[in-house]
């Protein structure tokens, strides 16, 4: 046990110092910092997103722009990020929380030292100047459930995946498809918001579970990006392919190849490469004061004409209208 307590010290504290020399060095750039802070690194969702920061910094050369994350889903993991970087002081701050709450105060604390604050994935988040989603979080988990209520001809048991009941979007998602299952009296909700901390192996673990208690279930909505990949495995496995539904967010390219098995019906979701993107462009527009105002164009795909309202703290909720749902057939033109 102290040998593993020792591991897990010294992975702690080479993490921190691969932070802090990466953030010394872009600040040692002498120009404006915006640094991202994602819920996790290394999975596909935030490798695509990172591609989008990446092009905001080609695109901007006036600014440094990097993406960091925790390399597990673990919101105290994130809060450290957050932590160091305001230490370190960079500029703005672009973070995807995994739960919201836990950062309330970090991001407080940021902005009292001047830090510009943006989020994504957030619309509850008080401490930031402007949340940023790429759609009405309402909207697309009510258009989740209704592509899966199609496909279950609006009967059975079906339950639900998020990524952490801290995770302020997917339970938006899945409170907007319960509410829709509503209208479909055949449909049974059983054991929902099953948590999958965006862990595809425990993900399979759990819905196989799942499939062995309820044999007769009909179908799965997710909400992490890799929920749909460790659901459709295990219908796939299970020789339920096309017998039991499943929509979920997800990408196109790792969804691929259970989308033609029909494990996967449909997936939804939004390039978060665009998400990366609009959040530093909104973050440069506060560094340089300027307003954000109804209907202005981001100058990024999905946010070009966003909708501007009062967030839950002081700052401002910015909604654009990236949304896409795709299945077998139509899939193809979006691969990433």
């Amino acid at each position: 046990m102290k040998t593993m307590s020792k591991r897990i010290l010294i992975a702690g504290v080479a993490a921190a110092a691969l932070l802090s020399g990466t953030v010394g060095s872009l600040m040692a750039a002498d120009k404006p910092v915006i640094a991202t802070v994602v819920k996790i690194s290394g999975i596909p969702w935030f490798d695509r997103m990172n591609t989008g920061v990446e092009a905001f910094q080609k695109a901007n050369p006036d600014v440094v722009a990097s993406q960091s994350g925790p390399p597990t889903s673990d919101a105290a993991q994130q809060l450290q990020i957050i932590q160091d970087l305001t230490a370190k002081g960079v500029n703005a701050l672009a973070v995807v929380p995994m739960d919201p709450a836990v950062i309330e105060g970090a991001l407080k604390r940021a902005m009292d030292r001047g830090i510009v604050v943006v989020t994504h994935e957030a619309d509850n988040e008080k401490n930031t100047q402007a949340d940023v989603e790429a759609f009405d979080n309402k909207d697309y988990g009510t258009a989740l459930n209704e592509r899966l209520a199609q496909c279950m001809g609006q009967k059975g048991k079906w339950t639900t995946f998020v990524g952490s009941v801290g995770s302020r979007t997917h339970m938006q998602w899945v409170g907007a498809g319960e509410a829709n299952a509503k209208k479909y009296p055949g449909m049974e909700l059983v054991d929902p918001n099953n948590e999958s901390f965006d862990d595809a192996n425990a993900t399979y673990e759990k819905a196989k579970e799942i499939l062995r208690k309820h044999p007769d279930i009909k179908g799965f909505q997710t909400s992490a990006g890799n929920d749909v990949l460790g659901v459709g495995r295990a219908i796939d496995e299970a020789g339920l392919s096309g017998k039991v539904c499943l929509v979920g967010t997800g990408l196109p390219n790792p969804s691929a190849d259970l989308l033609e098995s029909g494990a996967i019906t449909a997936i939804g979701f939004w390039d978060p490469q665009k998400a990366g993107m609009a959040m530093n462009s909104l973050a440069k527009l506060l560094l340089a004061k300027k307003e954000i105002t109804d209907g202005m164009d981001l100058g990024v795909e999905g946010y070009n004409k966003v909708k501007v309202t009062k967030g839950a703290g002081d700052g401002l909720l910015v909604i654009g209208n990236g949304m896409v749902l795709v299945d077998k057939s139509t899939y193809k033109p979006h691969l990433f």
